[in-house]
């Protein structure tokens, strides 16, 4: 069984790796030639070839993660379509490789994958995928939401906070800053008006060229407003930069930790965190799917191909995997519209996939 799963580890491997190859040039293609425009657009800015080549490269590592089961499934595919045509897979069977023992060593490959993807999707392309936008953000404009910035909510023992974001600046500051202040009973107690604010690492914000309005109430009837105009203001708060940059970027561009964290700050705040909830279990659920895609593979070894039909096998599987990616898309937006439960919008494509898996290899491997 060691050289049993030498042979067959080896085989797919070399597959998925020249799977990937093959798909990182055409992505890696696609996106230089959309940069070079963005060259010409933005040339009186100092944004040149160079800086569109690294944007593009640090692109790679978003494309990876999202290819990583496509790429497993198709290198597997081909493999074990073409082990069933040569006949090696017969004289595999015959020395020993039941289906079981051929699914237990497919899945400890799979488990490898799932580890490489995890890995890939948790720690590389997020800090990758930060680096592109600031790098870009430096030559082309700061980074925003739509006309009016990002929101975010503070609460805080004695009141809460209304936090409004203009905009992300690439050395990691923020600009355009309000910050309005609720007491205990929903009263408007302040606003804050910054040119900038820096995030510190003692959980507070230094502002800079602060314009405080303070609505003092004096009696039941009576109010005072209050003007200060100050340099500089520190303000303690909880918001991190992470959380900041999830409001103002997409949310699969963090890790899963610091995903769950903002997702507990909104359920704290009692703001909506569906859209983050699904994206923290595609997170989980996404890597799984490796697992699927080897299972879904294996019954192509119990085939049988006449001469050039591996092509068709794999064309399928190249229509299967696009299918994979695209359900697991519109299962998110679905999920988000419906306010389904956030982990089942995540798993029904895993699910879809799993249950195909499973009925093609009891199918075509035990019955036949």
């Amino acid at each position: 069984m060691k050289t049993l799963r030498r042979l067959l580890y080896g085989e797919v491997l070399r597959a998925v790796v020249l799977v990937v190859l093959g798909f990182m040039s055409l992505f890696f293609f696609f996106d230089f030639v959309e940069e070079v425009q963005s060259v010409g657009r933005h040339a009186d800015t100092g944004y040149t070839l160079v800086h569109a080549l690294t944007y593009v490269v640090l692109m790679v590592p978003n494309h990876l993660y999202e290819l990583m089961p496509i790429a497993v499934l198709i290198g597997t595919i081909f493999v074990m379509a073409r082990l069933a045509q040569s006949s090696e897979y017969t004289i595999l069977r015959t020395s020993g490789l039941d289906p079981w023992r051929a699914l237990k060593a497919l899945l400890v490959l799979g488990l490898a994958f799932v580890v490489l993807t995890f890995a890939i999707g948790d720690y590389i392309t997020p800090a990758a995928d930060r680096a592109a936008q600031l790098l870009k953000a430096r030559y082309t404009g700061r980074i925003t939401v739509g006309q009016t910035g990002a929101w975010l909510k503070e609460k805080q023992a004695y009141g809460s906070f209304a936090v409004n974001v203009g905009e992300l600046a690439p050395d990691g500051s923020l600009h355009s800053i309000r910050i309005f202040e609720f007491n205990n009973r929903g009263l408007l107690a302040s606003m804050m008006q910054g040119k900038s604010a820096s995030i510190q690492d003692d959980d507070a914000w230094l502002l800079t060229d602060v314009n405080r309005t303070e609505f003092a109430q004096r009696d039941a009837v009576k109010a005072q407003i209050e003007r200060l105009a100050l340099p500089s203001l520190r303000w303690p708060n909880t918001i991190s930069a992470e959380m900041v940059s999830a409001a103002l970027l997409k949310p699969e561009r963090m890790n899963t930790i610091d995903l769950f964290q903002y997702i507990q700050h909104l359920q704290n705040n009692q703001q909506s965190a569906q859209r983050y909830e699904i994206e923290f279990w595609k997170k989980v659920f996404y890597p799984l799917s490796c697992l699927v895609m080897v299972v879904l593979a294996l019954p192509f070894a119990y085939l049988h191909f006449r001469s050039g039909g591996i092509a068709t096998y794999v064309f399928g599987g190249v229509m299967a995997g696009i299918s994979f990616f695209l359900l697991n898309n519109v299962f998110g937006y679905i999920g988000n519209l419906q306010n389904w439960q956030p982990w089942l919008a995540a798993a029904i494509p895993g699910i879809i996939y799993s249950v195909l898996s499973l009925t093609a290899f009891t199918w075509l491997v035990l019955r036949r």
